[in-house]
């Protein structure tokens, strides 16, 4: 006779197969993709500083995110779970990456002092330099479509008493954002904390 599992024995048996399945995944650093990355930085004439430092790593506490730049250290991280994605999204999500490391780089060595736009003009310029012209701001990645967690935690305002339903235990102590704002101009009040419900 089969007895049903507890919550507790499903969430151990679900976390051992999420960590067999990452194991499958290359992590860290790439120096295979990060030498292509740097030939294809060498290509735009402004780069070759930056193409010097350019770094690729694979993050497997990435979860939705198909990669990130880190314009400071020119460096990329990608997802693993891109190995699951049809061929060459990859290559695509890389050049996405780099692009938003071009845009920085010329920002900053151009002198502009403004903030650039993420996924502005500098970006879409950059995107069509490396290949993809018709880049889109995000994904549409079926294996990195994120899982809804359930809202498990509750909390309320002493004062208004509402209901602030939470994924996770709040690490910090957190207040009534509308409270604070009719109150207190918008700053923290410990008169409006948020306590478990």
């Amino acid at each position: 006779m089969l007895l049903p599992w507890s919550a507790a024995e499903l969430a151990l048996a679900e976390a051992a197969l999420a960590a067999k399945a990452r194991a499958a995944y290359p992590l860290g650093r790439d120096a295979e993709l990060e030498g292509g990355a740097r030939r294809l930085m060498r290509q735009l004439p402004d780069c070759h500083a930056l193409a010097a430092k350019i770094e690729v790593h694979w993050n497997a506490r990435m979860r939705s995110t198909a990669g990130r730049a880190w314009q400071g250290k020119g460096r990329v991280e990608l997802n693993p779970r891109l190995h699951e994605c049809p061929e060459g999204e990859i290559d695509r999500t890389l050049r996405h990456e780099l692009a938003h490391l071009v845009a920085y780089f010329r920002a900053s060595r151009f002198g502009l002092r403004r903030r650039i736009e993420p996924h502005g003009a500098e970006w879409r310029l950059a995107c069509h330099e490396l290949g993809i012209p018709d880049e889109e701001r995000t994904h549409r990645l079926e294996a990195l479509k994120s899982r809804r967690l359930p809202l498990r935690f509750r909390y309320r305002c002493p004062v208004c008493d509402r209901d602030f339903p939470r994924a996770r235990p709040m690490r910090r102590p957190l207040a009534c954002g509308p409270c604070c704002e009719e109150r207190n101009g918008g700053r923290y009040d410990t008169r409006f904390r948020l306590v478990a419900a």
